[in-house]
């Protein structure tokens, strides 16, 4: 009897490695982009990516609402 169960422990084993050398491995996730430089919106203050800003004269905005909201108060 007790060799019967030290088989079916060695098989259960087998087994269990078995299944987990089959099992796939997970797919690789993508490098992350670079990162992108920051700004400020100058009328309110956010910080957006560079490239999601709007820029006049140097100086950046979030949206083109701020920029003419910027050019009404005197900013360039």
């Amino acid at each position: 009897m007790k060799y019967l169960l030290l088989i079916a422990f060695v098989v259960v084993i087998w087994w269990v490695f078995k299944i987990r050398a089959v099992r796939p491995t997970p797919p690789r996730t993508k490098a992350s982009p670079a990162p992108e430089k920051m700004v400020v919106c100058a009328h309110c203050g956010v910080h957006l990516p560079l490239s999601d800003s709007i820029a006049e004269h140097g100086v950046h905005f979030c949206s083109e609402a701020h920029r003419q909201a910027g050019k009404a108060a005197g900013k360039p």
